[in-house]
């Protein structure tokens, strides 16, 4: 629908967003995973186009085309949205995240009751600083969680380190030893190259555009957010994969019993990728039933 479109926030700064489905269709604000960026939301554009929904899809700030916002934090999402919907002309709309988004989409659900519709959530992350323990996450993100706790300095050499490898198109003959690192229903659906290219070109861009920008992206979700998910009053759905690595289903049963107007669907045989993958067209259904 156009590629890439800015808008321009002051001091300088802007967003890029892009938009998916139907131009004229219900409007989704989207927000992207981690590590990702705004063309994660190809995974929507096929069932959107055919259920009528407008994507519109946000790189946030430090990612991709968006300016870098130094020391941001999650509570500062909300009034760029607003910038954005008011931009494009959109009074009411509903929301979907994809498992690093989900707290993005929870915070302007907090913020801005009078406009967010409903909020679909899948595979999403949940506010880590409350947890009691992080056996439900992935290994990756412990071991994240330990070195940001006890070699900061190191964790950010890392990051930087990785930068260069990450940034690259990965090569077809190296696809098959990439996904023997997930589970075997999520390898399954990204064995096709149309998702495969929608998840891994959105990280790509994601490191592409600014290390800094991701580190203060992925350090959103290590501190306490800044309210409470029993605050959140609009509708929610939540979609999670019982076979999940990345974030434990037993931890979504925990964030569904803390939302107060929450509907949870916990998915057999579907794990962190292969759930919005294989259910978009129902995950788009509902979210637009509401």
């Amino acid at each position: 629908m156009g590629g890439e479109r800015l808008i321009q926030l002051g001091a300088g700064s802007q967003i890029a967003f892009e938009e998916y489905g139907d131009p004229t269709g219900t409007p989704v604000v989207f927000c992207h995973g981690w590590p990702s960026s705004r063309t994660m939301a190809q995974l929507t554009d096929d069932a959107a186009r055919q259920l009528c929904i407008r994507i519109i899809s946000p790189d946030r700030p430090g990612i991709s085309g968006s300016s870098f916002q130094p020391n941001r934090k999650l509570l500062e999402w909300p009034p760029i949205v607003e910038q954005l919907v008011d931009h494009i002309g959109v009074a009411k709309f509903r929301m979907l995240a994809i498992s690093g988004g989900a707290p993005y989409a929870y915070v302007t659900g907090k913020a801005m009751p009078e406009r967010v519709q409903t909020i679909a959530i899948v595979s999403g992350a949940p506010p880590i600083a409350d947890l009691a323990d992080h056996s439900g996450l992935l290994r990756l993100y412990r071991w994240m969680l330990k070195f940001r706790r006890t070699s900061p300095q190191l964790l950010r050499i890392l990051f930087h380190i990785g930068q260069p490898f990450a940034a690259r198109r990965i090569p077809i003959r190296l696809r098959p030893l990439i996904l023997k690192f997930l589970h075997p229903y999520d390898a399954a659906v990204l064995h096709d190259d149309a998702p495969f290219e929608a998840c891994f070109e959105s990280a790509r861009r994601a490191w592409r555009g600014s290390v800094e920008g991701l580190m203060i992206d992925a350090q959103v979700y290590a501190e306490p957010w800044g309210f409470k998910l029993e605050d959140v009053d609009v509708p929610v759905r939540l979609w999670h994969g019982i076979q999940d690595r990345a974030f434990s289903f037993r931890v979504a049963e925990e964030v569904a019993k803390r939302l107060p107007n929450c509907k949870a669907r916990y998915i057999d045989k579907a794990g962190h990728y292969s759930l919005p993958i294989r259910y978009m067209r129902e995950i788009l259904t509902d979210l637009i039933a509401v």
